[in-house]
């Protein structure tokens, strides 16, 4: 799915913010906060624009702890002191393991770790016992479905084509589900469906789906999916509205809390084995970005070695990864912000 962002306009976006700062972000040592750390994001993410990879992790990793603070600074359900953030929330471990392999965890729910309290802001799941990989992480984010780091079957961000749900009244909230893997497709049966759709709990709970005819009498219909081109498919689903026939507006309200927002667009997200719920975007991208920071900052021969295109299968992979990073997370900072303070 192709993801239009207009960075620069995000930026205009969040400097306008600052003359009026949103949400309880309105007044006092908040508003002070608000633009103080917009403005160092901002610069962090300059700077980061005008060096390569061997340092560019570390200025978008810190540019996007420092919007962190802005975005406790606005949130409304942060009440008293509670917005203030004390250090990372998150670590990683095992940079002598391959790249995938890096480990990730946070630290226990309740404390003041920006990672943590930002994550409890937007409804994201923290996890301290049972590490997640960087690769399960990095499968999470929408602009990397085409940048695998592994050959694995991988649960990856399926996205909600809301703007198909049509105006008249109905019981169904029905909408396309994209980017369905080849594998699950070329199965083609029910049961290769479901199986799949574990890891994705939203999309399990549906009533029904777009079925073909079956081969033979006695057997169910299998679904009937709609392949694309460069790989992969659809499959147009359906799902009961709570109260009966529902209004267009009801039933896209229903799909926001089912999905997830990522710059303008809606994406079912598979829940992964150390979490209860999916993560929030922003999320997944601070733990990426929080993991590349700490190799690169640790570890800088290891770094080196892993961005070298010369050495390194996953290096044109990071090259990407970093350079989205510089243009959709000013559109998922301003977008959370506007979430957080609302």
């Amino acid at each position: 799915m192709y993801i239009d962002v207009s960075a620069d306009e995000a930026w205009e976006r969040l400097r306008a913010s600052r003359w009026k700062p949103p949400g309880r972000a309105n007044s006092g040592s908040r508003r002070k906060t608000y633009a103080a750390a917009l403005e160092q994001t901002e610069q962090m993410f300059r700077a980061a624009a005008v060096v390569g990879p061997a340092t560019r992790p570390l200025q978008v990793f810190y540019g996007l702890s420092q919007a962190g603070r802005a975005i406790a600074a606005a949130a409304v359900t942060l009440k008293g002191e509670d917005w203030r953030l004390v250090a990372h929330g998150i670590k990683a471990s095992g940079f002598d393991k391959p790249f995938p392999d890096i480990e990730i965890r946070t630290d226990p729910p309740g404390t003041q770790g920006s990672f943590v309290r930002v994550s409890e802001v937007l409804d994201s799941p923290v996890w301290e016992k049972d590490a997640a990989r960087l690769e399960d992480m990095w499968d999470l984010l929408p602009p990397n479905i085409s940048y695998p780091l592994t050959g694995r079957e991988r649960p990856t961000p399926l996205y909600a084509a809301a703007s198909s749900i049509h105006d008249q009244d109905h019981p169904l909230l029905s909408v396309p589900v994209c980017d369905i893997p080849d594998r699950v497709i070329d199965a083609g049966s029910r049961q290769a469906l479901a199986d799949f759709l574990i890891a994705y709990p939203a999309i399990a709970r549906h009533e029904s789906y777009v079925t073909r005819r079956p081969l033979s009498f006695g057997f169910e219909a299998p679904p009937d999916y709609t392949r694309y081109d460069h790989g992969g498919g659809e499959l147009v689903v359906n799902w009961e509205m709570p109260q009966g026939s529902a209004t267009a507006a009801e039933r896209l309200e229903y799909l926001l809390t089912m999905t997830r927002p990522y710059a303008g667009q809606r994406y079912f997200l598979p829940v992964l084995a150390p979490m209860s719920r999916e993560l929030h975007p922003l999320m997944a991208w601070w733990a990426v970005l929080y993991a590349l920071s700490m190799l690169a900052r640790y570890e800088p021969a290891s770094w080196v070695t892993k961005i070298s295109v010369d050495d390194n299968p996953h290096a044109v992979s990071i090259e990407r990864l970093l350079e989205r990073a510089l243009s959709h997370l000013p559109v998922l900072i301003a977008d959370t912000i506007s979430e957080v303070s609302t």
